[in-house]
């Protein structure tokens, strides 16, 4: 008896590890040799390849395909039908498969709706990646990214709330009553 749920046209491979309380729903795919977390939520018709490793408690929306080469950290949200890609250059006729490029998700980052994240470009810890975005560089811990190509357009808190810097470098989450800091273009939470 297994400790985790998995809807019975879900297709799970030999070789994967999952956690206790992670679920699987319909015409999802969990490819071998992958980590799932515990308390992880796989969506609908959602790949997950060979190699891949989710955290704890990473929340995978409908229609996400995480390729080869990406790591995600606890508590990652991944929006519906956003795209993670593994190769640069692609073509059907040529085989990269020994080129792929790795992609690092830190703790606590979301990533919206249709976003495309461009292979090799690590996303910080508690980013929020806007939906429909395009993410082609690294992309800062707390940073807001937005638009095609991403570009940076503020700070978000860890609750997901815009951080609005004084001139002392300080800023309140307006739900949580964090503090943060900015320094040197870099936010920590004091």
């Amino acid at each position: 008896m297994s400790d985790f749920f998995a809807h019975e046209t879900a297709i799970i491979d030999e070789g994967c590890e999952i956690g206790a309380g992670t679920k699987i729903w319909h015409f999802s795919h969990i490819m071998p040799n992958c980590i799932l977390g515990e308390k992880c939520n796989i969506g609908q018709n959602v790949v997950v390849s060979p190699k891949v490793i989710l955290g704890k408690n990473v929340k995978v929306q409908n229609n996400v395909s995480i390729y080869e080469g990406v790591t995600c950290d606890d508590d990652v949200f991944l929006g519906p039908s956003m795209v993670f890609t593994n190769v640069i250059n692609p073509r059907s006729a040529v085989n990269r498969k020994n080129e792929y490029l790795k992609t690092h998700v830190g703790v606590g980052a979301s990533i919206g709706a249709n976003a495309t994240i461009v292979c090799g470009h690590n996303i910080g810890k508690y980013a929020f990646i806007g939906a429909g975005a395009v993410v082609t560089k690294e992309v800062l811990d707390y940073a807001l990214v937005v638009g095609n190509p991403a570009k940076q357009m503020g700070w978000m808190s860890e609750f997901g709330q815009r951080l609005h810097f004084n001139d002392e470098g300080i800023a309140v989450c307006e739900e949580s009553g964090e503090e943060y800091k900015i320094e040197n273009n870099k936010v920590s939470k004091n």
